[in-house]
């Protein structure tokens, strides 16, 4: 189905506010958008990225937008780490490498080879002043996701949309896996909303039609989309809503919370945003 554009929607009612976007571990992998590139696109965002890895945050400043900023912080615990500098660079991590489960894979076990231990000092997201506002986080820093939550409640607390790699089995040593990392959010009062993407890979010496990457039967990380609890949008504030309709609208096409989001800012605004958007969704359709 092709979408409608929310502007349309909200034409002559409303303005779509823009969304605030925190990328904590923000290296620009070849070939891979960040999945809130279409809010990019439209000019429905303002991102404040995050890459402690030199060659990376130079990437990233020689790319970058007008309504992009990127910094080369460490975001953690407020300590200092060790920075694991690994032969591919979305291997990097805070954590040591589990060689005994990368091994097993193909590749895994030279891409994570530690190459350089860097000190670095970790800044706290809740401490972090040029975050003045998180509407949406997009993390991905290789098994310290658990970290980043517990130093960034403040900030999580009027946050509407987490996407976070999560993984399923130790691919460094102490990794809190997908349970632990579900469990925090759910205490920040976060639902799990879906599956972003899955991936696992062949165990050696089994190879799937040739390609390396393909995966047989071992699943072992995913990227998972959490959002505020669907079931009390009443705590909400209007523009809330409205750039939580915006970040499922764009980014993961969840049209049915959209129209749940919406109908929630019509009760509170009186207008009739939510029939517009369904009635642009499907011309024929009627409420059931």
């Amino acid at each position: 189905m092709e979408l409608p554009s929310l502007v349309d929607v909200c034409a002559g009612i409303v303005a779509l506010p823009r969304v605030n976007v925190v990328d904590v571990g923000a290296n620009p992998l070849a070939d891979v958008k960040p999945p809130y590139q279409t809010l990019i696109d439209e000019d429905m965002a303002s991102v404040t990225g995050f890459e402690p890895d030199p060659e990376a945050f130079e990437r990233l400043l020689a790319e970058k937008g007008p309504r992009e900023t990127y910094l080369p912080y460490a975001i953690g615990d407020g300590r200092r780490h060790q920075f694991r500098v690994c032969a591919m660079s979305g291997m990097n991590s805070l954590l040591p490498p589990n060689l005994d489960l990368l091994d097993l894979l193909h590749l895994f076990g030279q891409w994570s080879e530690v190459k350089e231990l860097v000190e670095v000092d970790t800044r706290r997201l809740d401490d972090v002043a040029e975050v003045e506002a998180m509407d949406y986080l997009k993390i991905d820093v290789q098994g310290g996701e658990l970290l980043v939550f517990e130093n960034a409640a403040e900030k999580l607390k009027r946050c509407l949309v987490v996407h976070t790699e999560v993984m399923f089995v130790p691919m460094y040593t102490g990794q809190p896996l997908f349970s632990e990392q579900e469990l925090a959010l759910r205490k920040l009062g976060f639902l799990l909303h879906r599956f972003f993407d899955l991936h696992g890979r062949a165990l050696k010496p089994f190879v799937v039609n040739g390609n390396l990457h393909n995966p047989l039967s071992q699943v072992l990380w995913a990227d998972m989309i959490f959002i505020k609890d669907i079931t009390h949008l009443e705590r909400l504030q209007p523009e809330q809503l409205l750039k939580l309709a915006v970040i499922l609208h764009y980014v993961y096409k969840s049209i049915d919370v959209v129209h749940l989001a919406l109908q929630a800012y019509d009760r509170v605004t009186g207008t009739d945003l939510a029939p517009r958007y369904q009635a642009l969704l499907i011309p024929t359709a009627h409420a059931a």
